[in-house]
């Protein structure tokens, strides 16, 4: 490292430490988890560009572990791990994160929030995005371009139209991973042709549900003497071939992809978007109100917070490719630099169950990327 580099880093150090210290004040306690941390989680619970990243290793007893490719996870299974557990509490956190990015360093800082146990989500979700916005002017980076989503919003379409649910994971795993859907909407509402080799595992499968087809491709494999395929584990096998079985039954119902490209094609300020939706809902008699209240009430805490609502961008399309995600999700970009996030996050009520509390646990938190917020403001404070 160059002593100009060297000093660039320290300074983002610095001023990043500046900033976590108004986190403490805001009530957000210091949390150091380990550096090298169990990989499963991240594997199971991540998106495809974090889990493509990894650096893996293994210890003396054979278990998998990674250099922590970001701190969520970590964090939370602190907490969970703690008294506090279950409980509201909230935690900051700055230190190095470990990913294989092409023509970027591997090692890198990141500090962020995190917030468990408020069961006032609508408050929550816009103190994230209120403080995110403190961020970005804590680094002097200047006016930001706020993008906002909510998967919450396509799950409850997803579910009021009662589509098959090997469909519903389809759909919602494009959503999470950023592909994009047009093509795949269309494919669905293709009536399928042609042969396939696994035909008769399909015939098999048809009319099962998923734990049916966990039970008959764990069978196959075991007879085959295999407990992986092409890199995917037995329960990706079966979700594939109960996915296959399911679109060759028959196509999805036109009625629905309009429903869906309609509700895909709402974007703007998030009070005319609110207007969309309840429009939405109610010309299709779609019964998604309590996620659009949901919504509603989001906006007025931010509008309480302080933030200038016509500069916010939402988008019922919009997704951060993170599977865990549940609710809302937003990014800050500098305004025309819209590749690199300088803050992201969003609610993510489903993991602390994935990662083993008991009951289910309300969780919002968002990362601050510090190499890009040093790149606009030139590093020093």
């Amino acid at each position: 490292m160059t002593k100009t580099a060297a000093a660039g880093a320290t300074g983002s150090a610095a001023w990043a430490e500046a900033l976590l210290q108004s986190f403490a004040q805001a009530g957000y306690v210091r949390a150091e988890p380990p550096i090298l941390q169990p990989a499963d989680p991240f594997l199971d619970l991540s998106g495809e560009d974090i889990r493509k990243s990894l650096y893996l290793t293994t210890d003396a007893s054979g278990e998998e572990l990674c250099l922590r490719p970001d701190l969520t996870i970590p964090v939370a299974r602190d907490y969970l791990a703690s008294t506090e557990a279950g409980r509201p509490a909230g935690f900051c956190y700055l230190g190095p994160v470990f990913r294989q990015r092409s023509g970027k360093p591997t090692e890198f800082l990141q500090a962020g929030l995190e917030s468990f146990g408020r069961q006032d989500r609508a408050a929550a979700d816009a103190e994230m995005l209120a403080l995110g916005l403190e961020a970005t002017a804590a680094f002097a980076v200047g006016e930001v371009d706020i993008r906002t989503g909510d998967v919450a919003l396509f799950a409850a379409l997803i579910d009021a139209l009662d589509l098959m649910p090997v469909w519903r994971r389809r759909l919602m795993k494009d959503f999470n991973r950023k592909v994009s859907l047009t093509q795949d909407l269309e494919r669905l509402t293709l009536a399928p042709s042609g042969g396939n080799e696994y035909e008769g595992v399909l015939a098999a499968l048809a009319g099962s549900d998923r734990k049916a087809a966990l039970a008959l491709v764990t069978d196959l494999m075991s007879i085959a003497g295999a407990t992986t395929l092409g890199g995917r584990s037995v329960a990706e096998i079966a979700d594939r071939f109960l996915e296959q079985s399911t679109l060759k039954s028959g196509a999805l119902p036109r009625d629905a992809l309009q429903k869906i490209q309609r509700f895909l094609a709402i974007s703007g300020a998030p009070t005319d978007a609110l207007k969309q939706l309840r429009a939405l809902a109610a010309d299709a008699k779609l019964a998604i109100d309590p996620a659009i209240d949901q919504f509603e009430a989001r906006i007025g805490f931010m509008a309480e917070r302080g933030i200038d609502l016509a500069k916010v961008r939402f988008s019922t399309s919009f997704g951060r490719g993170v599977d865990y995600y549940t609710g809302f999700e937003f990014e800050l970009h500098r305004l025309g630099n819209g590749e690199d996030p300088l803050v992201a996050g969003g609610r993510y009520d489903g993991l602390m169950s994935q990662l083993g509390a008991a009951d289910s646990i309300p969780a919002v938190g968002f990362s601050i990327w510090i190499e890009a917020m040093t790149q606009t403001t030139g590093g020093a404070a």
